[in-house]
């Protein structure tokens, strides 16, 4: 760490043991009093690194709350890249979201979906392939690797059936900057409950609804969350396109996480195995592209309206 710039400055790091990059990641103290993030990698994902670091630089630059970029570059005699973050203070999402409200479950929801708009404001290259072909494409490598990694779970028919019956949904998909990880694993929530977004480490280009298909993980810590979320991205009721295109980006990657998971041992397997179940239910043996988390009708306490919410603000 010696070779980072302002290294001299740093009077705390601590190594932080949590999620699923192969980054490392310290927890720093400088001598101003701020309290950093720093993530180091090999210098093998030197352009990988330095493409996530400057699309982080646009989406700060929109307003949304995050881990702000601050610097980058290499470290350790030049083997290794390095990008240092503000530190977002407050508790993860998923913990947090568990001792409030419904209501304010849902307040916040409408939060992550207003900060996911203002993200999917920056466009994808002039020059990214049509979106139907891609998709339809990986889509089709997904399935093939499901069948052929030799674990399968009940009602997988059901969700390759839905798949092959609604490729036609992708045709003409508009195609954005996507953050790669959206859920409430990757959020941080403060005491005045701002929400800030985490983990911009998966960056991609696609279509902005696919964004969605790590809503499930939102709805199972809380379908207030969830439904917010939505509606919050909306500005109010999705129409039922989006719902389709929801059921197919989550049956698409409900087929990866199968054979993703085998790595990591029997009991990542299970929980990827569970999740299908609770994916089949949710959409009604894939029946019903609306998933009965959903609350069509919910509304906010008397004396909340929805144009008062202000990303940010508590209301």
């Amino acid at each position: 760490m010696k070779d980072i710039k302002d290294y001299n400055t740093f009077t705390k790091i601590e190594h932080i043991n949590k999620g699923w990059s192969s980054d490392k990641k310290y927890y720093i103290e400088d001598t101003e009093g701020r309290r950093l993030l720093l993530r180091i990698a090999d210098l093998s994902q030197y352009e990988r690194k330095k493409f996530e670091y400057e699309m982080m630089k646009k989406v700060a630059a929109l307003g949304v709350s995050m881990s702000q970029p601050l610097d980058f570059g290499t470290c350790d005699n030049g083997n290794s890249v390095y990008s240092l973050l503000t530190w977002c203070d407050g508790e993860d999402a998923e913990i947090a979201l568990k001792q409030l409200s419904e209501n304010e479950q849902y307040v916040i929801g409408i939060q992550s979906g207003e900060l996911l708009r203002k993200i999917h404001t920056i466009p994808a290259p002039e020059d990214q392939e049509e979106w139907g072909n891609r998709f339809n494409r990986k889509t089709s490598i997904k399935i093939d690797k499901y069948r052929a990694c030799g674990i399968t779970f009940g009602g997988d028919d059901k969700i390759i059936g839905y798949i092959e019956q609604n490729r036609q949904l992708l045709s003409g998909r508009p195609q954005c900057y996507q953050h790669g990880d959206y859920h409430v694993g990757n959020m941080i929530l403060s005491t005045d409950h701002t929400l800030s977004i985490i983990d911009f480490n998966r960056p991609d280009f696609g279509d902005p609804w696919e964004e969605f298909n790590r809503i499930v993980w939102s709805a199972t810590v809380s379908p207030h969350f969830a439904t917010g979320q939505i509606k919050g991205y909306f500005g109010g009721k999705p129409p039922i396109e989006f719902f389709r295109l929801l059921a197919f980006y989550i049956s698409s990657n409900m087929l990866s996480s199968i054979y993703w998971a085998i790595p990591f041992g029997e009991g990542e397997v299970n929980t990827m195995k569970n999740q299908a179940k609770d994916v089949l239910e949710w959409f009604d043996q894939m029946d019903n592209p609306v998933p009965t988390w959903y609350l069509k009708e919910y509304k906010l306490q008397k004396g909340i309206k929805m144009n008062q919410i202000i990303v940010g603000i508590n209301p």
